[in-house]
């Protein structure tokens, strides 16, 4: 079985944004590891409680996991336009009802409208950055 896991970065707000995913989608953070948990942690002091892993497991099994990059560690993060998530949902009012909780604070890209394949389909980018395509078919199992 092949499964899809996908894995964002944060500029040191993993927590905020899973807690906010969790709200928003269901699921259940299964693991939440600090950079102070990692064996000869070098992580500054200020920066300790940063997230360096934590993976939120949604209720169809699939799981999302994040960290925090730390510039103080050498890491760099640069927000951008090269993934999204496709997000199949059970119904057009799940689907709405998720659109509207990211498009809160976020930017809507295309609203949500049925479209020529079938779908009711809209892409927006949430409040912290990341990009969803949200996807509901009623002919289709999700």
């Amino acid at each position: 079985m092949i499964t899809l896991n996908p894995y964002l970065n944060f500029p040191g707000t993993t927590e905020e944004a899973f807690n906010f995913y969790k709200s928003v989608i269901g699921g259940e953070i299964v693991m939440t590891m600090r950079f102070s948990d990692m064996p000869d942690d070098q992580t500054p002091e200020n920066e300790k409680h940063k997230i360096c892993h934590m993976s939120l497991q949604l209720p169809n099994g699939t799981m999302l996991m994040a960290t925090d990059t730390l510039e103080s560690l050498g890491q760099k993060l640069t927000p951008g336009n090269n993934f999204y998530l496709s997000l199949g949902v059970q119904s057009t009012a799940d689907a709405d009802r998720i659109f509207a909780a990211f498009a809160d604070g976020g930017k809507v890209e295309m609203p949500m409208e049925n479209m020529f394949w079938g779908d009711y389909f809209g892409i927006v980018a949430d409040k912290f950055g990341t990009q969803w395509m949200i996807s509901y078919n009623s002919g289709q199992a999700q």
